[in-house]
């Protein structure tokens, strides 16, 4: 009994031993906790800035690429794996010219930006904007949507989901207004300053008026579409988006997405849809609520 007893502090000794040997630094310095401090709010800006930038969509694309170059590697595919090695510098270069807009407006915001509010300041944002009436506001939006319709007024409404379309916001003048019938129909009213673009709600507020849109080159779409309807696929291919498109022409109401147009909409089919936009992004809100009090209380405790 002795014996084993002293075997099992004889391994004792020897694990204290090994542990003291991994490398680990004798004493721990404020200089670690200001290095972790640095990192995390430069990972968090650079999140949140391909977030809201189209950076998010081209990210993925290369993300396709790296695994695709990875399987070619592990898989032994000497010619694919020749090409990109071949080709790995110059996409440096290519990703460098992409992103060149978004990196110059991210060096621009750089300076003025208050990044303490920007990490603890959306809460209360977030907040506020889910006390609000989704079903409220989807009615307001169908309701000036076929009443424009009916007077045949052209509309071009940009509803963003998970990308954020700043880049295209900053082409027409910030509003960030509360949805309402007769705002959006003021908005698109004939010979007004505002009626000529798109309109761009966020988060159940009109953020933009007047914006440009990308024109899709879709050769499939139909001749007798004009610049309103292009535009409103063209922002639906570069982004996750719903468009709603009211013909000037014919008055009647379409909706696009994902690069596909879809026409002669009804207003329970709209209604429809964008409930399910709007309680996708609520959803995803307080997944995202629920996540950060969990971490809240396991660090409290």
């Amino acid at each position: 009994m002795q014996n084993a007893h002293g075997a099992h502090l004889y391994e004792m000794n020897n694990w204290m031993k090994s542990l003291t040997n991994i490398g680990l630094p004798q004493s721990f310095h404020i200089t670690y906790i200001v290095e972790i401090l640095i990192l995390t709010v430069i990972i968090y800006e650079l999140l949140i800035w391909v977030k809201n930038t189209r950076a998010w969509t081209l990210l993925k694309g290369i993300v396709v690429v790296t695994v695709f170059a990875l399987g070619s590697y592990f898989f032994h595919l000497t010619t694919l794996t020749w090409i990109m090695s071949k080709t790995a510098g110059v996409l440096v270069t290519v990703v460098v010219i992409v992103f060149q807009p978004e990196l110059r407006r991210a060096l621009e915001q750089l300076g003025r930006k208050n990044i303490i509010f920007s990490i603890f300041g959306p809460a209360t944002v977030r907040a506020e904007e889910d006390r609000r009436s989704l079903d409220k506001i989807n009615s307001e939006i169908v309701r000036a949507v076929y009443e424009m319709g009916k007077v045949k007024t052209g509309a071009l409404i940009v509803m963003e989901k998970q990308v954020i379309l700043n880049e295209y916001e900053r082409t027409g003048i910030p509003i960030d207004a509360q949805i309402s019938s007769q705002l959006l129909m003021n908005i698109f009213e004939h010979n007004t300053p505002l009626h000529d673009g798109a309109v761009f709600i966020r988060n159940q507020r009109i953020v933009a008026a007047t914006c440009y849109l990308p024109l899709s080159d879709n050769m499939e779409l139909s001749k007798e579409l004009g610049t309103r309807h292009r535009a409103g696929v063209g922002i639906s291919e570069v982004s996750d988006s719903l468009t709603i498109i009211v013909s000037e022409e014919t008055g009647a109401v379409s909706i696009a997405e994902g690069g596909l147009l879809k026409r002669d909409v009804g207003q329970d089919e709209l209604k429809k849809k964008l409930s399910e936009i709007t309680q996708g992004i609520e959803e995803g809100k307080r997944k995202k609520l629920m996540g950060s009090i969990k971490n809240e209380r396991k660090t409290d405790a």
